[in-house]
């Protein structure tokens, strides 16, 4: 007899409550549908690439996404055949045959995992060397630096048209942390200019907190990434990459803006108390107004260079080789 009584199933109330969270489900779906921009699906949560290098990237997530996708809908698919067609209720039986070994199963689910990681490590070595490659002579250098609890942005840039200030090969203090392997790719009489940033200011035409790095756009842009204290993450969303900033060690990379607009950064690195201020604003110009925006910095006074990051000995300042 059924503990429910003659007229009641013991299975009922499980599929009723099957047959709500189906239902809940349902409904979430179609509200939250309501606000969700279809164009955006294929990006897979993935902001629109705002850079030449970005689609890589994208590319790559996306290709990510859809062997997952194909993985759990194999792996879901004989789960549920498993449980259809040997349960115990259609076979009658109370324990089925037990089978010790099944090679051609153990081989299968032993080398198709090799497979796939196999794949997906070939498409992520070839688009990381692609990423992180460096052109001969950038059009470019920003050196941006992380400190507690906002950023600075060096422009190593020749900003008055003199080649001859400074002196040809002479490099400033402030960037003798920087190794020399990059150094020796600055501009000719690249003087510079800076901004100093500090978790209070404003973008004034968004109103998003932190400083605002301007950059070209169509140019490539040679980012060298210093710290002042600990382990930040430069990371501007739209670019789909983000790198640490490591004290006593040098990161480089390099993008080209290929749209205009005002862009969101932070920091992606828990760095201390006041990690969530680490904001900043990415500004994409034309080449003019780029040029116009540095020269607005030298008659502010912000001449020169910040400090780049902790001061290291020679030998340990060049002990790294770029290899890519």
């Amino acid at each position: 007899m059924s503990p429910y009584g003659s007229d009641r199933s013991p299975r009922r109330p499980m599929r009723r409550k099957l047959l709500q969270a189906l239902t809940a489900g349902a409904v979430l779906a179609t509200a939250t549908g309501c606000s969700y921009n279809w164009k955006s699906f294929p990006r897979l949560g993935m902001p629109t690439p705002v850079t030449e290098e970005a689609p890589r990237i994208l590319s790559l997530w996306q290709g990510s996404w859809a062997a997952a996708l194909v993985t759990g809908i194999l792996v879901w698919g004989l789960i549920m055949w498993s449980v259809i067609f040997h349960r115990r209720s259609r076979t009658k039986i109370e324990v089925p045959a037990q089978t010790r070994y099944n090679m051609p199963i153990e081989a299968l689910y032993t080398v198709v995992p090799l497979i796939i990681v196999s794949v997906l490590f070939y498409f992520t070595a070839r688009d990381e060397s692609k990423l992180l490659s460096l052109s001969a002579k950038p059009a470019h250098t920003v050196n941006v630096i992380g400190y507690q609890w906002s950023w600075g942005f060096n422009y190593v840039e020749n900003v008055d048209g003199d080649a001859a200030t400074p002196k040809a090969g002479e490099v400033p203090k402030e960037l003798a942390s920087i190794p020399d392997r990059f150094t020796k790719d600055f501009p000719a009489g690249a003087e510079g200019v800076y901004t100093k940033g500090v978790p209070g200011d404003r973008n004034p035409e968004t109103n998003n907190p932190g400083p605002t790095l301007w950059l070209p756009k169509g140019e490539k842009v040679r980012f060298i990434l210093s710290s002042n204290d600990v382990i930040h993450s430069f990371w501007v969303v739209p670019f789909l990459f983000k790198q640490d900033v490591i004290p006593g060690h040098t990161n480089v990379f390099e993008v080209t803006p290929s749209q205009e607009g005002t862009f969101v950064g932070k920091c992606a690195e828990l760095c201390g108390v006041d990690h969530s201020r680490m904001l900043f604003n990415v500004k994409v110009v034309s080449p003019d107004e780029y040029r116009a925006h540095l020269k607005e910095l030298a008659e502010k006074g912000q001449t020169g260079f910040l400090p780049a990051g902790i001061k290291q000995t020679d030998p340990a300042r060049n002990a790294e080789v770029n290899k890519l």
